[in-house]
């Protein structure tokens, strides 16, 4: 097992680079924007309603030297993804954290945030941030589960309801 793998209940996660290009990783892109635009509007998103989302929010900075893109893999098959860019030499920033709702509470989102976090110092990075909202319970419970604080705002997102940062060792 590498460091990039954690086993629960015999299903193995990995998580590894990836061009968020790839199909695997466009169609966990595209299933984050479904669920957190359907979560905020609280209704199901059309597909041309996703299509623009990720226009008006594109992934062009998730590669070196600017940032990162992980897909995880449940038992081989794609479940995660998240991206890390720098908002500065000293800060990263994680953006579009996705675990699949079949496959949350299997360690996934620890090995994401592991991977992620791996990424960022592997950039400089001293510290990460992020921001979410208030309805994505899962996500705060997340961060806060893995040494994440909350923040006083560091953005000023249409989106952004909590800040949080945590200080990588």
């Amino acid at each position: 097992m590498n460091e990039n793998e954690i086993v629960r209940a015999e299903r193995t996660w990995s998580v590894e680079p990836e061009a968020f290009t790839t199909p695997e990783a466009t169609a966990l892109r595209r299933a984050y924007y479904a669920e957190v635009a359907g979560r905020y509007w609280k209704r199901s998103v059309s597909e041309a309603e996703i299509d623009q989302g990720m226009v008006d929010d594109p992934a062009d900075d998730l590669v070196p030297p600017t940032g990162a893109f992980v897909v995880g893999r449940l038992d081989g098959e794609p479940a995660s993804c998240g991206g890390i860019r720098l908002l500065d030499p000293a800060t990263a920033e994680l953006t579009r954290v996705y675990v699949s709702p079949d496959a949350r509470g299997s360690g996934g989102g620890a090995a994401l945030l592991t991977a992620l976090e791996e990424a960022a110092r592997g950039l400089g990075a001293a510290r990460i941030r992020l921001d979410t909202r208030t309805d994505l319970v899962e996500a705060r419970g997340l961060y806060a589960k893995h040494g994440y604080a909350e923040i006083p705002a560091y953005n000023s997102g249409p989106y952004a309801q909590h800040w949080f940062e945590k200080v990588l060792a």
